[in-house]
């Protein structure tokens, strides 16, 4: 639970730091994207329609050469029994019916993007959740119990950080597979879907029925970012097992197991949590790259499509363009928010985060 004198710190801290607003307000509309994809995504992120294929943002407009047949008064040019063809620019001018473009199979990229959040989101949040279950366990343990099971389990953990994060990650997922779980989309499931987006005047298309789970993904991320809950925890562990209440907890006969859960974890959860913050960010970034490899096993995500606009860069640049923005905004907005929790949540700290 959280304690008044907390709140109060984290409301003033808030009330002076513009930046932690942005951060919050950033995170909140990914998160929020993230759930209600189904009801705000323009189409389907897999529908294709190939004649509005790479079609530019609002504001912008292209043009290409293209080799066309040639015709005169309607009819086709042939000479020596072939067809005559010629040299044609083209426009592709913005439409409101995709004000993000759309890709190089006609697929509208917002709703792609949109979707690409609940790939990016779920990864993070439960990539992070499962690293710090691991770390905080592992490292909690080895600054309690010291000695052996410290030097044991520490060295793990060296032996962990030796290795670079994302060739330890292809390397897992490249031993365990590509395992991804379909989960069944609650809005689209119970109809609330078809109802809401006839209401508001979206497209009728059918929205996709799941939602897909990287699941060796998740355990991947988790097990190269343990490390880091690990070490913070270790730290708390061995400043809060010499405090007198620790003591006197274990003097009346308090065990290892009740100690460990009612005391040393509530005085170490500060740096913990503002580590978890951070951390989802980090994932996220991992989770990309992953999946701009194609490994992660999800077919819409935002690393997987910056990595189908590759060769489209020169002529279409907006196609991993803007899913690389998405990134950005969510990782600087979420590292906004840990500067904010860290400033206020740790008193040895002043405030960093005003403006």
């Amino acid at each position: 639970m959280i304690s008044p004198r907390t709140l109060r710190n984290l409301k003033k801290e808030l009330s002076h730091s513009v930046l932690a607003k942005a951060g919050i307000v950033v995170v909140v509309f990914m998160v929020a994207m993230a759930i209600f994809a189904p009801l705000v995504a323009p189409y389907s992120p897999g529908q294709q329609n190939l004649d509005q294929a790479r079609e530019p943002p609002l504001g912008f407009t292209t043009k290409e050469t293209k080799e066309v047949t040639k015709t005169e008064n309607g009819s086709v040019v042939i000479e020596n029994g072939q067809v005559v063809t010629e040299n044609q620019t083209v426009y592709n001018n913005a439409t409101l019916a995709h004000p993000l473009g759309t890709d190089g199979n006609g697929r509208d990229i917002l709703s792609r993007v949109i979707y690409g959040a609940r790939t990016s989101m779920l990864v993070g949040l439960l990539g992070t959740a499962l690293a710090a279950l691991i770390g905080v366990t592992v490292g909690l343990s080895a600054g309690y119990y010291r000695g052996r099971v410290d030097d044991a389990l520490m060295r793990t953990a060296d032996i962990m950080l030796a290795f670079p994060s994302l060739i330890l990650a292809v390397a897992l997922v490249g031993v365990w597979g590509q395992a991804a779980f379909r989960i069944p989309d609650p809005f689209v499931a119970t109809g609330f879907t078809e109802w809401w987006r006839g209401l508001v005047g979206l497209s009728a298309g059918p929205m996709p029925d799941d939602i897909v789970l990287p699941g060796t993904v998740i355990v991947v991320v988790a097990l190269v970012n343990w490390v880091w809950f690990a070490r913070v925890s270790r730290g708390e562990a061995l400043s809060v097992r010499e405090e007198e209440y620790v003591k006197a907890a274990k003097a009346l006969g308090a065990n290892d197991s009740r100690v460990l859960g009612r005391h040393v974890l509530p005085n170490a959860i500060t740096p913990i949590l503002v580590l978890a913050t951070v951390q989802v960010a980090a994932i996220i970034l991992l989770e990309s790259a992953l999946s701009f490899l194609g490994l992660s096993g999800a077919s819409v995500s935002w690393g997987f499509d910056i990595a189908l606009g590759r060769q489209y860069q020169s002529t279409s640049w907006w196609i991993s363009a803007i899913p690389g923005i998405a990134i950005v905004l969510t990782v600087i907005g979420l590292n906004l928010v840990g500067d904010w929790l860290r400033d206020a949540l740790d008193p040895g700290i002043d405030g960093e985060g005003g403006v």
